[in-house]
């Protein structure tokens, strides 16, 4: 059958609406992701540094920002981004010495890096807020 004639009312294969991605799918998208919002987050570590320069003003206004619930929410993303592409990297490493191929293998690694970012997203939080 040629292309011209293929029926239009199916799609094609794999199809995202039909095809199911596999957890290390996701993750490795995820991975990419939280790549780029850890750049971003670098120049936001930047601009703190420039206002935390600028005046004991404008380093206010800036920390009145971070105190705010979308502050909290965006430092909180950007910690979570830190130690999920931390934790994903390793399991790279692994990847690299070849181990972890097998599916079952895989699958439970990618739930534990999860967690563990997770784990470690809350309880350095925890310890910041004991801090302050």
């Amino acid at each position: 059958m040629s292309v011209a004639n293929r029926p239009t009312n199916r799609p094609l294969s794999p199809h995202l609406q039909v095809y199911r991605l596999p957890i290390t799918a996701r993750l490795s998208i995820l991975h990419r992701a939280t790549g780029v919002a850890l750049s971003l987050g670098a120049l936001y570590l930047v601009a703190w540094v420039v206002f935390a320069s600028a005046s004991p003003t404008t380093y206010a206004k800036f920390q009145a920002f971070n105190a705010s619930i979308v502050g909290r929410i965006v430092l909180g993303g950007w910690l979570f981004c830190l130690f999920y592409h931390l934790c994903n990297g390793i399991r790279h490493l692994f990847w690299d010495a070849g181990i972890g191929f097998e599916i079952k293998e895989a699958e439970k690694a990618s739930y534990i890096v999860i967690a563990v970012a997770v784990i470690a997203t809350l309880a350095s939080w925890a310890v910041g807020l004991r801090l302050a």
